[in-house]
C-alpha cells in the first residue's frame, strides 16, 4: 500500500474551517496544531501546488505572490478529506531524539544526565504553559469557534496538558532515579 501524504489531510482540515493562504495555513499549524503535528513553508506550498493540480482546493483570489494567493477547499476535496477521517488510523512509530540519547547515557557523567533531564522537563513546562493559556483563551470564548469544534480543540489540548504533566512528572522521578 503506498504511503499518502498526510500532510494534504492537514491541509484540506484546515482549509475546510476556512480559505486561507499558505501563510494563514502555516500560522494555524505553528498555534493550533503545534503539539501534534508539523508543518513547514518547504513542504506547504508544494502540496498547495499538488492539491490544486488534483481539484481539492481552488483559488478564491490572488496576486503573482504565491503568499498572497488565498486557496479554499473545493467539494472534491471536502469528499476527499471526509473519506479520510472514516479511514482506520494506523498507530505511528514515535521518534524521539531525546529517549535515543537518555537510553544511551549510561556511561555520561550523573550530572550531565540531571542537566539534560532537566532541560528537557522546562521544555514541557512551557508547553504546558501554553496548553494551559490556549484552554484558558478558549473558555473565554472565541467568536470564529463554533461551541460544537471547541469541544473537539478541547479535547486534543487536554491530550497535550495531560502528556506534558505526565513528562514532567516521568522527568521528576528519572532525575531522583539517576
Amino acid at each position: 500500500m503506498a504511503l499518502k501524504n498526510k500532510s494534504m489531510y492537514a491541509i484540506l482540515g484546515i482549509l475546510s474551517l476556512s480559505s486561507g493562504t499558505g501563510y494563514d495555513i502555516k500560522k494555524y499549524c505553528d498555534t493550533v496544531l503545534a503539539g501534534f503535528w508539523n508543518e513547514n513553508f518547504g513542504h506547504i506550498y508544494p502540496t498547495l501546488k499538488k492539491l490544486l493540480e488534483d481539484g481539492l482546493i481552488d483559488i478564491v483570489s490572488g496576486e503573482k505572490n504565491a503568499r498572497k494567493v488565498e486557496y479554499r477547499i473545493t467539494e472534491k476535496g471536502k469528499q476527499e478529506f471526509d473519506a479520510w477521517l472514516l479511514e482506520e488510523t494506523l498507530l505511528q512509530p514515535v521518534r524521539s531524539e531525546f529517549m535515543l540519547k537518555l537510553l544511551f547515557s549510561s556511561s555520561r557523567p550523573k550530572e550531565s544526565v540531571i542537566r539534560m533531564l532537566n532541560d528537557y522537563k522546562e521544555i514541557h513546562e512551557k508547553k504546558l504553559e501554553q496548553y494551559l493559556q490556549m484552554q484558558r483563551d478558549l473558555e473565554k470564548g472565541i467568536k470564529e469557534i463554533t461551541k460544537e469544534r471547541s469541544r473537539f480543540i478541547k479535547a486534543v489540548l487536554r491530550k497535550g496538558i495531560i502528556s506534558c504533566e505526565g513528562t514532567i512528572l516521568w522527568c521528576e522521578e528519572t532525575i531522583k532515579d539517576v
